[in-house]
């Protein structure tokens, strides 16, 4: 088989993909049998900005602030169930996108659900669909740039593997599993979109978003010191919720904008 330019020191890191996948495997095993129990925690669902605006709706600026999730995880999910609009040519893909911006929608839901009166009962609402996008985009890289059908079989086991964390969590009260699905994913996303060539164009855009991700994070860890420093106007907690919906909007603008770059058969 002839390789395009760029693709021939790639070319031995698809001869067996499966081993690729018992790795990740086995990160996420030592990951989680190397860290402690790791029971829910009162302090997780304090957040900096508390305040009733708007008729009196609890924690105002965290329940509204996910709004724009809605709006791009609704039309990324009607457009990609139109294959054409994204330009998606590989087999699988489509499975992966969708299951993407149906947690995006889930999210969107779930996130004001859960900030309107946060407890261990209703935080579920958020990680689920946060968990699900994470898997999605994981298996969606593994897709476009590693093999089709390893990575169906990991959409599908991890989606599996994500409502066992969820039972698994509810049952024990331990949060190793559910953490580990959000760490290893999103540490294995930038890793595979740096070390395997793309197969469309505007591949720069896998960056934007887990710099978002990234920028996200931070902005919740430091939701006082964020509050504090714009003179109680907007939380990092708040902040972050904005910040996450760049995530998926700079993911629909590189489906929306991509074209074939690298012929291969998957």
């Amino acid at each position: 088989m002839q390789w395009p330019a760029g693709w021939e020191e790639f070319a031995w890191r698809r001869q067996n993909p499966w081993r690729a996948w018992g790795g990740a495997a086995a990160l996420c095993l030592f990951f989680l049998v190397a860290m402690p129990k790791v029971p829910h925690s009162r302090t997780h669902h304090q957040f900096a900005d508390m305040r009733n605006l708007l008729a009196g709706v609890p924690n105002t600026l965290n329940v509204i602030s996910s709004f724009p999730l809605l709006i791009v995880g609704v039309v990324g999910f009607v457009l990609c169930l139109h294959r054409s609009c994204f330009g998606i040519s590989v087999k699988g893909e489509i499975w992966g996108w969708a299951f993407f911006f149906a947690g995006v929608v889930g999210l969107a839901f779930g996130t004001p659900y859960y900030h309107l009166k946060p407890d261990d009962s209703r935080c579920i609402c958020e990680t689920f669909p946060v968990l699900i996008c994470t898997v999605s985009l994981f298996s969606i890289l593994i897709v476009e740039r590693v093999d089709g059908r390893l990575g169906l079989a990991c959409l599908f086991s991890l989606i599996l593997l994500v409502l066992g964390s969820i039972a698994y969590e509810r049952k024990y009260d331990d949060l190793r599993l559910r953490m580990t699905l959000t760490f290893v994913p999103s540490l294995s996303i930038p890793v595979l979109a740096f070390m395997f060539p793309a197969k469309y164009s505007h591949s720069r855009y896998w960056f934007l978003a887990a710099g978002c991700h990234l920028l996200a994070r931070l902005a919740a860890s430091a939701d006082m010191k964020i509050y504090s420093s714009t003179g109680y106007i907007i939380s990092g907690h708040s902040l972050a919720h904005i910040i996450f919906a760049c995530v998926p909007g700079l993911l629909f603008l590189m489906l929306w904008f991509r074209n074939i770059k690298n012929q291969r058969d998957l």
